[in-house]
């Protein structure tokens, strides 16, 4: 749908409408347990639940946005961009933005956009403490997954930037607000969402060097660890006893292929993770373990798993080279900011 320009009376009955709607996100995706809830908005729109975890468009979500983006030249407006939902016009330099999700967050502070407003995740309902000192003071629209289209449309932005996976049935009215430019998903797609970010932002070959200086951190680590890497296990412990052990179609998993960490057999899939029980921990042996924990750690299986024998005789946490690691970059920050922050934290632990 491409972003015409509308009257503001036109934007209050969108808006309107919106807050109708019994919920204005869709389930939480890598952040948290990625339930991927059925998320229509008329006809010919997209869901969210395909590109989810298990969804028939997830494995491929990488490759179909990596061709998205915009044939405009640098310094060309108005530019088109095609994006997970269609196309949209964007008339002039965005100088307002909002952001729907950290990853995006973490893609414009990148590019040095101090974004008017942001939709934090539920697991950490603040500004990310990484990013905390470029990101200016942006005001808050909700959650990743409960959208407060009014305090959005108040803002008056010019650019809105989310996911598919995130706020397919948002869309529409988002659109209606400001032009709005969506990925397929966050997570293992964090590079190309950063490309399709900057690309509405007229920012490709900044985005494009700082890919290509995080590429050459990874790789120099890479070779500092030598041929004989050790494996790496990442426990993370969510809500309602759910313990993911992450895989290769994940942020860290990404990561983690760049520098040439080795995983162990049952996370060496192309999938967002394994899912494990505080009763089976011991399926979460490797050289090194890193955990994290989304939210309320009380709220977890962490104590429970980590009370048990079969944890305890993990020879990572007999030898202790088991880590607890920030979830804000490790699982949350999807973007370049944030990859560079555990490409620190690696290299601390593993060449100490």
């Amino acid at each position: 749908m491409s972003h015409r320009s509308r009257g503001t009376a036109t934007v209050a009955l969108a808006v309107a409408a919106a807050l109708s709607l019994a919920a204005c996100g869709t389930g939480s995706s890598e952040s948290g347990q990625e339930r991927g809830a059925s998320a229509e908005t008329g006809a010919g729109a997209k869901d969210s639940k395909s590109v989810a975890k298990g969804g028939k468009d997830f494995a491929d979500a990488a490759e179909k946005t990596a061709a998205l983006g915009t044939d405009a030249k640098p310094g060309q407006w108005p530019r088109t961009i095609k994006h997970a939902m269609g196309s949209t016009e964007i008339k002039a330099q965005p100088k307002r933005v909002v952001v729907l999700d950290v990853g995006e967050l973490d893609n414009v502070v990148s590019l040095g956009v101090k974004p008017v407003g942001l939709a934090p995740t539920e697991g950490s309902p603040e500004l990310p403490s990484y990013l905390k000192k470029d990101a200016g003071t942006p005001k808050n629209v909700g959650t990743i997954n409960s959208l407060n289209l009014e305090a959005i449309a108040a803002l008056k932005p010019d650019l809105i930037l989310g996911s598919q996976l995130r706020a397919a049935n948002s869309y529409d009215e988002l659109s209606q607000i400001a032009p709005t430019v969506f990925s397929i998903r966050p997570g293992f797609t964090w590079k190309e969402n950063y490309l399709l970010n900057a690309a509405a932002l007229d920012k490709t070959a900044q985005a494009k060097a700082n890919l290509a200086a995080y590429e050459k951190k990874a790789q120099a680590l890479g070779d500092k660890l030598g041929t004989n890497k050790p494996t790496v296990s990442m426990v993370r412990y969510l809500p309602d006893g759910v313990i993911r052990l992450y895989a290769n179609a994940s942020f860290i998993g990404t990561i983690l292929k760049d520098v040439g960490i080795p995983r162990p057999k049952n996370q060496d899939i192309m999938d967002l993770a394994a899912e494990v029980s505080a009763e089976n921990i011991d399926q979460a042996d490797a050289d090194y373990i890193f955990t994290g924990v989304y939210g309320d750690a009380n709220a977890t299986d962490k104590s429970k798993a980590q009370a048990n024998p079969l944890w305890k005789n993990l020879k990572a946490v007999k030898d202790g080279r088991a880590y607890v690691v920030p979830d804000e970059t490790w699982y949350l920050g999807l973007g370049v900011t944030a990859a560079n922050e555990v490409l620190d934290d690696l290299q601390k632990h593993l060449t100490a």
